[in-house]
C-alpha cells in the first residue's frame, strides 16, 4: 500500500516534470526565427550561421523586395538593416543583433515593444566580421509608437 507521503511525493514529481517540459517547449518555441533576406546577401547568411551556432532554429525566406516586409512590421527606415528576423511570438529582430540580446529580450516582458534593431551594418557585428576591425554600435529596442531607445551598447 502507498503511504500518503509517497503519493504526495509522486504528485509533486509529476508537477515538476510537467513544468520543466512546458518551459523547454516554450524555450524551443521562442528560439525559432524566420529570417527575411535577399538571396545574394552574404552577411545575412553569416548572421544566420551565428544564430544557428547559438542555438536558434531558422527558417529562411528570400525576397526580391524586403521593404514590404519591413513596412508590414512597422520598422521605420532609420532602424533598417539588410535582414529582418521574426520570432514565433511576432517580435522583430532587425539587422546584425548578437543573439545574446535576442535571448535576453525574449526572456523579458516588453508589452509596448515590437523588437530590437541594429540599424545599418556595423563592422564587427555578427555577420559583419572583417579581420580585427570593429565599430561600436547600439542595439535599440523598438516601440509600437515608432520610437526607440538604447537597449544595449556593444563596444567590443
Amino acid at each position: 500500500m502507498f503511504t500518503k507521503k509517497f503519493i504526495f511525493l509522486m504528485v509533486g514529481m509529476m508537477a515538476l516534470t510537467i513544468n520543466i517540459k512546458a518551459n523547454l517547449q516554450h524555450s524551443n518555441f521562442e528560439r525559432m526565427l524566420t529570417v527575411h533576406k535577399t538571396s545574394t546577401c552574404g552577411c545575412c547568411k553569416m548572421w544566420v550561421k551565428h544564430a544557428e551556432e547559438n542555438g536558434f532554429k531558422t527558417m529562411i525566406q528570400d525576397h526580391q523586395n524586403l521593404e514590404i516586409i519591413k513596412d508590414s512590421y512597422n520598422i521605420k527606415p532609420k532602424y533598417r538593416s539588410c535582414h529582418t528576423s521574426i520570432s514565433k511570438s511576432g517580435h522583430v529582430f532587425e539587422g546584425h543583433i548578437p543573439t545574446k540580446y535576442v535571448d535576453k529580450f525574449l526572456s523579458e516582458n516588453h508589452p509596448n515593444a515590437i523588437g530590437l534593431a541594429v540599424p545599418g551594418m556595423p563592422l564587427g557585428s555578427p555577420g559583419m566580421e572583417y579581420k580585427d576591425r570593429f565599430t561600436p554600435y547600439d542595439v535599440l529596442i523598438l516601440f509600437k509608437d515608432g520610437t526607440s531607445k538604447v537597449y544595449a551598447q556593444v563596444s567590443q
